[in-house]
């Protein structure tokens, strides 16, 4: 809070909220904050830039994924487009879905409309780092309906020495049958896939995780100990389903 606005604020009884401030002291701080939040989005878009001008390493067209139909490329991935997305989803072989990643499960669930990305030549996809019966299997149960493939045997060489067995998000584009490997992320980069943070983060309690910057008193639910994408054990995504009554044993079929 700047000096000038505290001369004029007020507080409210209700522990962890804001000072009350008259309408144009709010409107002065926010406006102070505009300026650091365009040159932050004029930083994104320089960044953004740059990425464009990244060189590319060829990978094999040819890698083996299994699909609905069976076993197909990596090319095919790309169901005649230019660009593919593919985001490597984490797998715990045998596990339930309660037992799924829930990082994972969260941001899968956000990329629901896909047509904006084909308006761009661009083709999402889910590239399950276990068996394909397990993942489509949960795959059904989410409801989701972006392509969805399993890459287990072809991780050593998609993953090309990263680490096996964490998440990524790899964009390729291809020129004709062969492909290229463009940009790839990890860690909280993969946060592009996510809407529900950016929204947290414009609201007055943020994410309320512990690592966050907030000032004493805001509410922090969740442990440092504990997972932020969970609910009563269970990645949170799962819990409209489980109401739905849609079954959710999803260990292997024997």
């Amino acid at each position: 809070m700047s000096e000038h606005c505290r001369g004029t604020a007020t507080t409210t009884d209700a522990p962890g909220l804001p000072t009350v401030v008259d309408r144009a002291t709010f409107q002065a701080e926010l406006d102070t904050l505009r300026v650091r939040e365009k040159a932050h989005t004029r930083a994104g878009d320089a960044i953004a830039a740059s990425r464009r001008r990244l060189p590319m390493v060829e990978v094999d067209a040819t890698l083996p994924l299994t699909g609905p139909d069976g076993t197909v490329t990596l090319l095919d991935a790309f169901e005649g487009r230019r660009q593919l997305i593919a985001y490597y989803f984490m797998w715990n072989a045998g596990g339930s879905a309660e037992e799924q990643c829930e990082g994972c499960t969260g941001y899968t669930t956000q990329v629901s409309e896909l047509s904006y990305l084909h308006s761009r030549d661009i083709t999402f996809a889910v590239l399950s780092q276990g068996p394909y019966d397990e993942a489509v299997r949960y795959r059904d149960f989410m409801d989701w309906d972006a392509p969805w493939y399993s890459a287990r045997d072809s991780l050593d060489a998609l993953f090309a020495g990263r680490q096996l067995g964490l998440f990524h998000l790899v964009c390729y584009v291809r020129e004709g049958d062969r492909v290229f490997e463009t940009y790839w992320t990890t860690g909280r980069g993969v946060e592009a896939m996510d809407y529900s943070y950016a929204l947290m983060d414009l609201t007055v309690y943020g994410r309320q995780e512990p690592w966050e910057d907030s000032p004493a008193g805001w509410p922090r639910p969740i442990p440092v100990d504990g997972s932020n994408l969970r609910t009563d054990g269970r990645p949170t995504a799962q819990w409209s389903r489980v109401a739905a009554g849609r079954p959710d044993a999803l260990t292997p079929a024997t």
